[in-house]
């Protein structure tokens, strides 16, 4: 299997902390609840984690410094967002094949059909190799009324069907090879505004039509100057990372835009029109209210809250799956469905600490959180900033 440079550089640190944790995988297995065979396939860049949780706990368990889970989580985020790609330009790569396979069969069917259609012109009276009987020596009998000519000649369909099928073809390529070409170049005219780049740079010729994950210019940094003027705890370094993915997808939610993580135009838009604050609570403030809403284990419920989220109400993990984990205790989408929330509530710290407590109400345990909840057990967890 072909390992990316992401996931390279993602498998090495995994391998890094588990040599100097001493330990051996059945050992590391044993304390992060992983299976031995997953552990193998992680330090060797054959898989990557759905969720960062089991990797929290793996590095945790091996004596990761904070600086160090903060470089594993943003090398994690840069691994997942390397396989969607590669996911997507193998389906891409497949409805290709499939097109051509589709265009293949309908030039065979029409040179089947032509086929038969020149079987049936010879097989008609008049047509080639029809026998002419010896007429010589006999009356010339009564001439026989000519026959209606044929509305159409065969040969003029078959042309016909012929170049309504190329010319469909030729379109459809035509379609897309804009579409691609619209895509990945930046248009001076036309739709959001574009052209009045002074006041609005991300509507400027210099920008793309999509700001996303992995991009590193001017265009980043202006996203990152408005999320900041709008109160988000975010740098303004020009590097779209796992944070600016996390505040550009908490900023959609809150602005009521389909919550994609890229800045396409609505986005945009929005980052300049929408009076949407993302002012959090503090960390300090967080652990004081987790810790009143869980009188009984105010301890380990701020442990899991700092093992799920770092204790940020707008931290936002993407899965594999396509599914979501939301704020202070990473509430899962399934989850938001049972209790009714939406992930505009699951990001108000409020909301979120009273939904974690009615999961833990359930059991009275952390079961919801089996990762974290066995990390918080193994090692006391002190709350870090997220990595950017």
């Amino acid at each position: 299997m072909s390992v990316c440079p992401e996931t390279e550089r993602f498998a090495a640190l995994l391998r890094a902390l588990k040599s100097r944790s001493g330990m051996s995988y059945e050992a590391l297995a044993r304390k992060s609840g992983l299976a031995g065979s997953t552990l193998h396939r992680y330090c060797r860049g054959t898989s990557v984690p759905q969720d960062y949780g089991s990797v929290h706990r793996l590095a945790t368990v091996c004596g990761a410094t904070p600086e160090e889970l903060r470089t594993l989580h943003r090398l994690w985020a840069l691994a997942d967002a390397a396989r969607t790609a590669a996911a997507g330009a193998e389906e891409e790569a497949a409805a290709a094949e499939a097109r051509q396979e589709a265009r293949q069969e309908a030039e065979q069917a029409e040179e089947a059909k032509e086929a038969e259609d020149e079987e049936e012109e010879k097989a008609e009276p008049g047509g080639e190799g029809q026998a002419v009987p010896d007429t010589a020596g006999e009356p010339d009998p009564e001439p026989a009324p000519r026959p209606a000519p044929r509305p159409a000649g065969r040969s003029r369909r078959r042309r016909l069907r012929t170049s309504v099928v190329t010319a469909a073809i030729l379109a459809a390529l035509s379609v897309s090879a804009w579409a691609l070409y619209s895509a990945r170049t930046p248009s001076g005219s036309g739709g959001g505004g574009r052209g009045s780049g002074d006041d609005r740079p991300l509507f400027s010729a210099n920008c793309p039509p999509v700001i996303a994950m992995g991009e590193h210019d001017e265009c980043v940094k202006e996203v990152q100057r408005l999320l900041h003027a709008k109160g988000a705890d975010i740098g303004v370094d020009g590097s779209f990372g796992p944070q600016t993915l996390r505040r550009v997808t908490a900023f959609q939610v809150l602005a009521g835009i389909q919550p994609n993580g890229v800045v396409e135009e609505p986005t945009k838009k929005a980052l300049y029109a929408s009076r949407v604050r993302m002012s959090v609570w503090s960390q300090e403030k967080v652990r004081q209210r987790v810790r009143e809403v869980f009188p009984e284990v105010p301890d380990k419920a701020v442990a899991i809250a700092d093992c799920q989220s770092f204790l940020d109400p707008l931290h936002i993990l993407p899965n594999t799956n396509g599914t979501r984990n939301w704020g202070l205790f990473q509430i899962s989408d399934a989850r938001l469905r049972e209790l009714g929330g939406t992930p505009r509530q699951a990001l108000d710290p409020e909301w979120n600490i009273q939904a974690a407590r009615r999961l833990w109400s359930r059991d009275r345990d952390f079961g919801d959180w089996p990762h974290c909840a066995r990390a918080a057990e193994a090692t006391p967890l002190t709350a870090t900033r997220p990595p950017r």
